[in-house]
């Protein structure tokens, strides 16, 4: 009998580059079918909350409130290395001047809020869609945005400032990559299912990394209007060496932004970062 996983992540260029060969049938999958389901970041870590879907993408920040339900799979994961979510405004500003500032903010669970609240924990939340934010920001709805995916390519092209990246302020002090996002596996499958399925989508990211040109065809439909050159660029930026394997590092890492985030008041708890083989 078949079993049917659902597999759900982000409708954007890099996550589409990642499950290129699951989502076409390129690779023998047995008989495990694989149902995508694309939601906004904000949408699966809420319906990670629930124990709804047996694979999905999560924040971090979101993680660490659904550990007792969810594994960790070993790779998938995004992380900004020396970049990540930026905050960008109308007008040149200081980061000190975010303090008590409204902030669009793509959703209160994501990795990138809890980044911001660590970089300054007394900024004033404005919860939007994601790709509202840029639009939001230029017409003067918000003095600022935290903005995630492709609006950190193309911010500068909308004539914003950027007040801080939070990636280069997370490398500058801690020497690691900033954790953003990674895909978790529900604890219930039991071992031998979540072996199988961590392979596969191991198998997923390894193919595309080995077919770039093919896999970055297909994510090009996911890129909200990327030029193909922003869209490799981007792809580059969050399905490389950390996606296949998150590596010591990689580990620490998750362990040290979740570890900072609960001993600053920011989380109710410590999880157990525990991962999937």
């Amino acid at each position: 009998m078949a079993r049917v996983i659902r597999l759900a992540h982000s409708p954007d260029s890099d996550d589409a580059f990642m499950f290129y060969a699951l989502a076409k049938g390129l690779l023998d999958t047995g008989d495990i079918t694989f149902v995508h389901e694309l939601c906004d970041i904000q949408s699966l870590n809420e319906r990670a909350l629930q124990g709804e879907l047996e694979v999905t993408a999560v924040s971090f920040h979101a993680y660490a409130f659904v550990a007792d339900r969810y594994l960790l799979l070993p790779h998938g994961a995004s992380f900004g290395d020396g970049y990540g979510p930026m905050v960008v405004a109308r007008e040149p500003l200081e980061p000190a001047d975010l303090r008590g500032l409204p902030v669009a903010v793509p959703g209160l669970m994501t990795s990138a809020y809890l980044a911001l609240r660590l970089f300054e924990p007394a900024v004033e939340p404005r919860v939007m869609d994601f790709d509202a934010i840029l639009p939001a920001v230029k017409e003067g709805a918000v003095p600022a945005g935290l903005i995630i995916h492709e609006g950190q390519l193309t911010y500068k092209r909308e004539g914003l400032h950027r007040i801080v990246d939070l990636g280069v302020w997370w490398k500058a002090r801690t020497g690691l990559p900033l954790p953003l996002g990674g895909n978790v596996i529900r604890r219930d499958l039991g071992p031998d299912l979540i072996a199988r399925v961590s392979r596969l989508l191991k198998e997923s990211i390894a193919y595309s990394l080995s077919h770039r040109e093919e896999a970055l065809a297909y994510a090009l439909a996911f890129g909200r209007g990327l030029s193909r050159e922003d869209a490799d660029t981007f792809v580059g930026m969050y399905v490389n060496d950390w996606t296949m394997d998150y590596g010591e590092a990689g580990r620490k890492a998750v362990a040290l932004f979740l570890g900072e985030a609960f001993r600053k008041g920011l989380l109710p708890k410590m999880p157990a970062v525990e991962f999937a083989p």
